[in-house]
């Protein structure tokens, strides 16, 4: 039998064409709730700060507030900065939120790459990877509840959180230096480029550190990041066109000149962002059911690029009827 699945992700962009931030957020949890009783199994959310449009600075506040609305559903946070967190802060917040899900909030860790954001926060960005090597040797002890010798001082974080293990911990990024962090580590690897070799290396490196290669996520050459689902198609191109091309605008103003990044894509127009049948697709219901019937999970960005929660909720309702015909 066909295994019922979709993910949803929420990036809170809210440029000026968009429903009220409060609204987009509302939305969000709702449908979260909604989802993991129609076979959504994973919502991921992102975090970037100071961004024109609104995007997402804040991903534990949001993730409470879902986790508070949902039984099931997993979380995963990707990708988090770590250098631009206090890490007996996050711990804090890391434990709080693993004992409000009762685990199901998991985590993959990168260093940033947009300077703005370093500004933002007034930290020197020169330093990113020391730091979050720094960060990351103390943080699982802390949100277990451990003592810490962290830069001079004895630090024990309270509550302990509820994961006897603590929460999932990954590391997310696209290059050696990610690679080599996670298998020094030994933490699983979500990689945004499928460059070659970068599995063996990341292989090589955990058993060069003592540690089994974890849990290991590469883009699928491609495959859509982005999916909705509308019985005419060309009618939602029209409506959903201006959104999806905010949205894949800002992501790829993110990177510049960087385009290994699966999700990347420099589609400057809506008819070129349909054209190339890259991340961001619309679907019959049909294709949509032997999509995930061909084992693939669904990748829905319902309020993707601000998209209004009225006109996103038929797209959402769609999709998981369709991934429910799955199993017929």
């Amino acid at each position: 039998m066909v295994q019922l699945v979709f993910t949803l992700r929420f990036d809170m962009r809210g440029p000026g064409r968009a429903a009220p931030a409060a609204d987009l957020y509302a939305a969000a949890i709702d449908m979260c709730a909604w989802a993991e009783t129609r076979g959504a199994v994973l919502a991921v959310l992102s975090e970037h700060h100071g961004a024109d449009d609104g995007h997402l600075p804040a991903p534990l506040t949001l993730a409470s507030a879902i986790a508070a609305r949902t039984h099931t559903l997993a979380i995963l946070l990707a990708a988090v900065p770590i250098p631009m967190w206090d890490p007996v802060r996050l711990a804090e917040e890391m434990s709080v939120l693993d004992l409000i899900s009762r685990g199901r909030v998991s985590y993959a860790f990168g260093v940033g790459h947009r300077r703005e954001e370093y500004e933002h926060f007034g930290i020197d960005m020169s330093t990113r990877g020391r730091v979050a090597d720094e960060i990351l040797a103390v943080l699982g002890p802390l949100v277990r509840g451990e003592p810490v010798e962290y830069r001079g001082r004895t630090v024990r974080v309270t509550p302990p959180c509820a994961s006897p293990a603590g929460p999932t911990m990954l590391i997310a990024g696209g290059s050696r230096a990610a690679a080599r962090r996670a298998g020094a580590l030994g933490l699983g690897f979500v990689a945004q480029t499928d460059l070659p070799g970068l599995k063996e290396f990341y292989d090589e490196q955990c058993r060069a550190h003592g540690h089994e290669p974890g849990m290991i996520q590469f883009p699928v050459r491609g495959a859509p990041t982005a999916v909705f689902v509308a019985d005419d198609v060309d009618e939602a191109w029209d409506t959903l066109g201006p959104y999806l091309l905010h949205d894949a605008v800002m992501a790829a103003s993110y990177r510049p000149g960087d385009n290994s990044v699966a999700s990347i894509t420099r589609a400057d127009s809506v008819a070129a962002l349909r054209a190339e049948n890259g991340p961001y697709r619309i679907l019959t219901p049909g294709e949509a059911t032997g999509y995930v019937r061909g084992g693939r999970s669904l990748p829905l960005h319902p309020l993707c690029g601000g998209v209004p929660p009225e006109v996103a909720w038929p797209h959402l309702e769609r999709a998981a009827a369709a991934a429910a015909r799955a199993h017929e």
